[in-house]
Formats: structure tokens, C-alpha cells, sequence
């Protein structure tokens, strides 16, 4: 049984910067010697999410522009009100995403789509140090 957790870190401008980790993902599955089981992914933090795309340059520019019409930074956000900090709407975005993302594992790889990428999306209103967990879990193979 595998049960074993990777900390990578990287510094974001925020606003919806996002990062794809597919390739760090990818490595530690493969250095866990992970079989068959399952890859958490999870961002610490109030303000940043974690999901799948395409890393594509229309989408890049289409997702910051569905968060801003479904939340937008400018709002009077009650959090803005309380705290001062003009993050609210960083806050509701990284709730609407999820902090965690869950991908199975076969036959030693991640079951994602041909054009599917882990990426993490900070959406502070500043830059940030972020830092990301993976966690893998389930069989080597081996007996």
C-alpha cells in the first residue's frame, strides 16, 4: 500500500493566474510508484483553486472572463466591507472552483484526456507564494 504526499511551491502574480502542475503531478505519481489508486491534489489557502482544462490560449483568456462575469472583483463584497482587503471576490471564486481535485490512477498513470491539464488558479488580488499537495494513494503492484 502507497500512501505517500509531495509539497511543490511556486510564487503567482494572482488574478487568476494559473499554473498547470500536470507535469509535477505526472512526476510524483510516477516516483511514488503508484499503480492503481488515486492522486489528491489540494491547494492550502482561501484564495486559490485547483481543476482541469485545456491549457489553451482562448480558454486562458475565456475562464478569467466567465469568474468576472459570474463573480466580480469590483462588487461591493461584504468580506471587502469587514476586512478591508478587496478580496472577497478572491474568496468566492476559490470556493466556486475547490481547493481539491482527485484523479485515478492506472496502470501507473493519470487518467486524464488527451488535452486535460492540472492547473491551480490564484485569485488574489496580489502575488503570493503558493504551495500545492499531492497525495497518492492506493497499490504498487507489487506483492
Amino acid at each position: 500500500m502507497i500512501n505517500t504526499a509531495r509539497l511543490i511551491s511556486f510564487s503567482t502574480q494572482g488574478r487568476d493566474e494559473m499554473h498547470d502542475i500536470t507535469a509535477e503531478a505526472r512526476t510524483f505519481v510516477a516516483d511514488s510508484g503508484l499503480v492503481q489508486g488515486q492522486l489528491t491534489v489540494f491547494v492550502p489557502g482561501a484564495t486559490a483553486s485547483v481543476t482541469t482544462i485545456e491549457m489553451e490560449p482562448g480558454l486562458m483568456q475565456d475562464l478569467p472572463r466567465l469568474l468576472e462575469a459570474l463573480i466580480p472583483m469590483k462588487k461591493a463584497w461584504q468580506h471587502n466591507q469587514t476586512w478591508g482587503d478587496d478580496n472577497g471576490g478572491s474568496h468566492l471564486r476559490a470556493s466556486l472552483i475547490g481547493p481539491s481535485l482527485t484523479i485515478p490512477v492506472m496502470d501507473g498513470g493519470l487518467t486524464l484526456g488527451t488535452w486535460q491539464q492540472i492547473i491551480v488558479i490564484d485569485h488574489d488580488v496580489r502575488p503570493r507564494k503558493r504551495q500545492v499537495v499531492l497525495q497518492a494513494l492506493g497499490s504498487s503492484g507489487r506483492h
